[in-house]
């Protein structure tokens, strides 16, 4: 009686790890034809070139050539690619790294994890091709316009133990945020609010219903008709700072999304928005130690080539 052949994970390919699709039932007469039907976005060329390149692999490891019969139920992993893609100009920093644990101080405009257009310029493939490490994941996450601190995780087996610190609300965050200055407004103060989609794929609002983000906020210094504000988020709601700033007359400084939306594509580096993680508090899970690391980049009271 033969051995079933062992099923194989393709490795990672210059930092980006492959995904995988199961083929259904269907009588598409070859896997290019399922391809190139399901994944509307990419040509056959571009399947045709990832076949070439042996970036198209079955669940035995071995390359599907753009003939190979269709099989239902068979998996297929392929590899993501964004072509022509552009470099980010800035780079992230690794503040802290040990056996479990790593902690990357972001740069603005560099996403954390590959989505759309972005994949070799973001933070977790930059960080696999960097150190080596293709198990390595983010255990949360802040926006491509928001700077500071991320975390990523290096083992699985010890993954589950810094991802609950999240789901928990055992991790401590500090931001900070340059946005105008009320004189008519109380702080600190504390908004609760609902957040929700405002119908558009991009942006959230405040809408009536129980609430659901929590964020306090405090000024820390004025200059002139600006200040430097520290919210600490309760809650982690998509977009909930830039929402809460917004929606008490304080949209943030450089802020592309609130409370006008920039049309898509449209990049100026000179005009970055002013939110920063500042710092992360929490007791280690594996080791017991207290935590906490903080964020060497600074926010700009002025945009564009006169900011300082």
């Amino acid at each position: 009686m033969s051995t079933p052949a062992a099923l194989v994970v393709p490795p990672a390919l210059d930092g980006v790890g492959p995904s995988s699709t199961v083929l259904p039932a269907g009588s598409w007469p070859t896997v290019l034809a399922f391809l190139v039907e399901k994944f509307a976005a990419i040509s056959e060329v571009q399947w045709l070139e990832r076949m070439a390149l042996g970036k198209v692999i079955d669940a035995l490891g071995q390359p599907v050539a753009a003939d190979r019969p269709y099989q239902p139920l068979l998996r297929i992993y392929y590899y993501r690619s964004v072509p022509n893609e552009p470099r980010i100009p800035f780079d992230e920093v690794v503040l802290f790294q040990d056996e479990h644990l790593i902690v990357v101080d972001k740069p603005h405009f560099l996403p954390v994890m590959p989505s759309g257009g972005y994949l070799q310029e973001t933070v977790l493939v930059r960080l696999k091709r960097r150190l080596g490490l293709d198990a390595l994941v983010p255990i949360h996450r802040i926006d491509r316009d928001t700077a500071g601190l991320v975390m990523f995780s290096v083992q699985t087996s010890s993954r589950g133990a810094y991802a609950a610190l999240f789901r928990q609300r055992e991790v401590k965050k500090t931001y900070e945020a340059i946005a105008p200055w009320r004189t008519d407004l109380a702080l600190p103060l504390t908004r609760e609010s609902r957040i929700e989609e405002a119908g558009h794929f991009m942006l959230q609002q405040e809408v009536d219903g129980p609430s659901n983000a929590v964020t306090h906020i405090e000024v820390i210094e004025v200059q002139g008709l600006l200040a430097r504000y520290r919210l600490r988020p309760v809650t982690g709601q998509r977009h909930q700072l830039r929402v809460h700033m917004a929606a008490l007359g304080l949209p943030l400084l450089g802020d592309g999304l609130y409370p006008t939306l920039t049309p898509e594509g449209q990049i100026d580096y000179e005009h970055p928005l002013q939110l920063l993680a500042r710092s992360i508090e929490f007791t280690d899970p594996v080791t017991g130690q207290a935590r906490q690391f903080d964020s060497q980049r600074q926010l700009q009271w002025r945009l564009g080539a006169d900011a300082i």
